[in-house]
């Protein structure tokens, strides 16, 4: 089976960082994003993933490239010189991935869960798609999937056939579809894969089905939702079981207070509270207090008396001494406010 990774998004809402990273090349506990995404398409039998590249097209083929490899799974790349949305992105595709059914993962989630059921279960359907769905998150306003009593979408985003007695659910980013799905898509030019090309060929009476998945997902799209996903891993909140090998934690060593460190990292001037988490050759000088929810990337230093807590620093930063962190993103000389209220 052939996967596909969404990866042509311009992440605007975490600029500055996404002028470095697009967003599935972001390093989140110290691995690129999309490592996780590989280790649960694996598992799910994957045997070959494409990606569709636009912003930063260079990067991203080169962290994607780094890491099929270290998967050990063959990569195809299609470049957009125009962004084409999920479902042209997906169209772009199409030689690629019309031998068979194939999964499509949005590239900006994290999602640690055991997909082969939903591939036996759309296999055996006959569906022409089928939308991994989660019950909608609380106080979050993503657009609805809408399913009838016998697990057929209906209705997405307002948009589709429609009935009565629909239940709303939300779609996690993940798909499994059958090539009849390219059926459905313009020739050419942009198009959105749930609110056309689904709505498309649910009126000419294909059947689109939902299935539910339960566990920790998460949008890294905003500041705040970065650094909530950082703030879960740390507390235990995210099951790591389906990313073997590919788990932040793996190859780390327990550190003081409730923190997890890489071999090479240098944390005994400081005072840790945690949970932390510190990458290869970090450095913690005298009296730095770190409290909970702290992650810092490779050669991160902290200058004597700093103070952390709820925040996560990117590689090769340096924090001044006294400087205090809380609820913040920070890059270089970059602070990005990331409130964990209201996210």
């Amino acid at each position: 089976m052939k996967a596909m990774v969404l990866c042509a998004g311009l992440g605007t809402r975490l600029r500055p960082l996404t002028e470095r990273w697009p967003k599935p090349a972001l390093p989140l506990l110290g691995q690129p994003l999309l490592r996780y995404h590989l280790a649960v398409l694996k598992a799910a039998g994957v045997t070959a993933v494409g990606i569709n590249t636009h912003h930063l097209p260079d990067t991203m083929e080169a962290v994607a490239r780094e890491e099929c490899a270290r998967a050990g799974l063959p990569l195809h790349v299609v470049r957009e010189p125009v962004i084409q949305g999920t479902g042209g992105g997906i169209r772009g595709l199409r030689d690629f991935l019309s031998d068979g059914d194939f999964l499509v993962f949005n590239g900006d989630i994290l999602y640690p869960v055991d997909l082969r059921p939903v591939v036996a279960m759309h296999q055996a359907s006959g569906a022409l798609a089928t939308m991994v769905l989660q019950p909608m998150p609380e106080g979050e306003k993503y657009a609805a999937v809408e399913l009838d009593g016998a697990g057929q979408v209906q209705r997405i985003a307002g948009h589709g056939p429609g009935g009565e007695g629909l239940t709303p659910w939300h779609f996690t980013g993940v798909h499994v579809m059958s090539p009849r799905v390219f059926d459905f898509m313009t020739a050419e030019g942009p198009e959105d894969i749930n609110r056309e090309v689904y709505v498309r060929a649910m009126s000419a009476g294909q059947v689109v089905r939902g299935v539910r998945v339960d566990g920790y997902w998460s949008d890294l799209g905003t500041p705040s939702r970065y650094l909530a996903t950082v703030r879960d891993v740390l507390a235990g909140q995210v099951r790591l079981e389906w990313l073997g090998a590919a788990s932040p934690l793996a190859g780390t060593v327990r550190g003081p207070g409730t923190s997890w460190a890489h071999p090479e990292a240098d944390v005994r001037a400081a005072r840790v509270e945690g949970p932390a988490f510190f990458e290869r050759g970090v450095s913690l000088a005298e009296g730095v207090v770190v409290g909970a929810g702290v992650s810092l990337g490779a050669e991160v230093k902290v200058g004597a008396g700093a103070r952390l807590s709820r925040a996560a620093v990117f590689e090769r930063t340096e924090i001044a001494p006294g400087e205090t962190l809380e609820e913040v993103l920070a890059w270089k000389q970059h602070r990005i406010p990331a409130p964990l209220t209201g996210r």
